[in-house]
């Protein structure tokens, strides 16, 4: 590195706290990008050139099936008229998984609809999201169920 160039250091963290510390041990240090998850990182280094489009965001039409009501331009996800407590990232896998048609949801087209990126064959960060949308939805009586198509991808399957 010369002496012209500008180290950029990047902290993604959930945490407020984990952020705020990184924040004030860089103050001085040079660029600092500190960002809560992978979808903002790369929405701040890589802003779609057509972000304004509608064909390529997301509807926000709520979408319903059975008791359960996922309203993507509220941020809101309701069972039996209940919110549920979903973090941004389990409401987007949601709504993919409930809009229409119900279908089999394969890890590219959910890699690359909720992170907005090319799936590269490491499936943990979706595994991980899967597990705890649904450790949620578990909690809620006779609600819908995530399914895992082996090697293939994830479905809901509607309430019983």
């Amino acid at each position: 590195m010369t002496e012209t160039e500008v180290p950029l250091v990047v902290c993604v963290s959930t945490d407020a706290a984990v952020r705020a510390r990184v924040l004030r041990r860089l103050d001085d240090f040079g660029r600092v990008l500190i960002v809560a998850d992978l979808a903002e990182l790369r929405a701040t280094l890589f802003p779609p050139e057509n972000a304004g489009s509608p064909t390529t965001l997301p509807s926000s039409m709520p979408v319903s099936i059975g008791e359960l009501l996922v309203d993507p331009g509220g941020h809101l996800v309701t069972w039996r008229g209940e919110p549920l407590a979903l973090t941004r990232l389990e409401r987007e896998l949601l709504a993919r998984l409930v809009g229409p048609p119900l279908m089999v949801w394969t890890y590219e087209r959910l890699f690359d609809s909720v992170w907005g990126g090319a799936y590269l064959g490491d499936t943990a960060i979706l595994h991980s999201a899967i597990k705890r949308l649904r450790r949620k939805l578990r909690g809620i009586e006779g609600g819908p169920q995530v399914q895992t198509v082996r090697g293939v991808g994830y479905r809901l399957l509607p309430a019983l």
